[in-house]
């Protein structure tokens, strides 16, 4: 596997701020606290991770700007370059000490037509080790090992998020999880949309789907699967938002045509 300076910058940085992560992650099941401590002990890993990664991110590339879930947009000098992150994904698995949560990093470059493309991401699930990396037409990687999308049809295994009550669409959500688990899929709700996408990528889920996300969400996960030969669009076909909110659909492309009937059928 060869990789670019960009990515060398990216995953030097994603390794130094993922050793409080682990830290924290340790310290947070040992804690004897409430829910609410619980949260805000998070709140603060989540704020300190990002703070460093912007930290380190700019000492090696000082001109890009930034999109992150914890500071928002920061312009810089280089408007036309950025970093997407975000610092921890998976809070409320944190929160409940359960190893399934990730750091994502994307790098984002602004073409003509005024749009963000993604040229460089990478999914870091720092409890396992796993460092999923992908570069815009390079492939996709986990540990330096080449990885692609399954090639399951049948008896396939998805994941998504729980459809909750209190949220806008509730109705929809379920009704389209009904349809999918009628189909005799097995689906999971893991808790952390990035690491669902570097899984697609790597085979271990053959698709994932969420209605709503923001873009440090789900951009560098998507570039890993389409890197693997997956297939990623919006739930409605579109192509998935690289700047904003929106809705993802990750496959390893067999099943996509169907699963996104299944979701959109009224």
């Amino acid at each position: 596997m060869s990789q670019s300076a960009l990515m060398t910058v990216m995953i030097a940085a994603v390794r130094k701020a993922a050793r409080g992560v682990v830290r924290d992650f340790g310290e947070i099941d040992k804690l004897q606290i409430s829910k609410k401590g619980a949260a805000n002990f998070v709140t603060n890993a989540d704020i300190r991770t990002d703070k460093m990664l912007i930290e380190e991110l700019s000492k090696a590339r000082p001109k890009f700007s930034f999109l992150t879930e914890e500071s928002g947009v920061i312009e810089n000098a280089d408007k036309k370059h950025r970093f997407v992150i975000d610092p921890i994904d998976g809070t409320t698995n944190f929160i409940h000490a359960i190893p399934y949560i990730s750091i994502s990093v994307a790098a984002q470059e602004m073409n003509a037509k005024g749009e963000w493309e993604n040229i460089a991401g990478l999914v870091y699930d720092p409890i396992h080790d796993e460092m999923f990396t992908a570069e815009a037409k390079q492939g996709a990687y986990l540990n330096g090992a080449r990885i692609r999308a399954s090639t399951r049809r049948e008896d396939i295994l998805l994941s998504t998020t729980a459809p909750r009550k209190s949220r806008s669409g509730f109705e929809n959500h379920l009704a389209a999880f009904s349809r999918v688990v009628s189909e005799n899929a097995t689906v999971r709700c893991s808790g952390s949309a990035a690491l669902d996408l570097a899984y697609v990528a790597a085979g271990r889920l053959d698709g994932m789907w969420y209605p709503r996300l923001n873009s440090w969400d789900m951009v560098a996960g998507v570039l890993l699967v389409k890197e693997a030969n997956g297939m990623a669009t919006a739930i409605d076909g579109s192509p998935v938002i690289t700047n904003g909110k929106g809705s993802v659909l990750a496959t390893n492309g067999l099943v996509h045509k169907k699963l996104q009937g299944l979701l959109t059928q009224a």
